[in-house]
């Protein structure tokens, strides 16, 4: 391999370098997380609230298998 073709990948190299450093520190930026782009998405819905009651019986169910004095 010649000097000018090591150089030229060398240049390559280095511009990818710089692209990825980049778009790393881009990246670093704060960013809303996942869960506040769906914030109120099921207000209001009686689906989502039959869900939610269904899955706190659920859980209440599981405490009071395990210690009986906790029964509903």
């Amino acid at each position: 391999m010649s000097t000018a073709e090591i150089e030229a990948r060398l240049a390559h190299l280095e511009n990818e370098v710089a692209q990825l450093k980049q778009q790393k520190s881009s990246s670093n930026s704060p960013q809303t997380p996942w869960w506040e782009s769906i914030l109120g998405t099921f207000a209001d819905d009686p689906a989502y609230d039959e869900a939610m009651r269904l899955g706190q019986q659920y859980r209440q169910s599981l405490r009071a298998d395990a210690d009986p004095t906790l029964g509903s």
